[in-house]
């Protein structure tokens, strides 16, 4: 089996549960969520705020995602 490096979480679990993000969230990219929760609040989730929070969280879901894909193509390949 190949071996993959872990990513670095960016914020503690005890900072996901102070901003009280779901545990479906808590991946990754939750350092991202807190501000992006945190703008949404402040506009009233208004679609039209908080692009550069949103972008940037989309951005950081899909490189995980990516990287997450490439691994899997990996262990593919080693286990045919």
């Amino acid at each position: 089996m190949a071996e993959f490096e872990e990513p670095e979480m960016k914020i503690s679990a005890e900072d996901m549960a102070s901003a009280r993000i779901p545990l479906r969230y808590r991946d990754y990219c939750a350092h991202m969520l807190v501000p992006l929760n945190k703008c949404r609040h402040r506009t009233m989730y208004l679609p039209w705020k908080c692009e550069e929070e949103r972008h940037a969280y989309e951005k950081c879901q899909y490189e995980d995602f990516m990287r997450r894909a490439k691994m899997l193509s990996q262990i593919n390949e080693k286990s045919e």
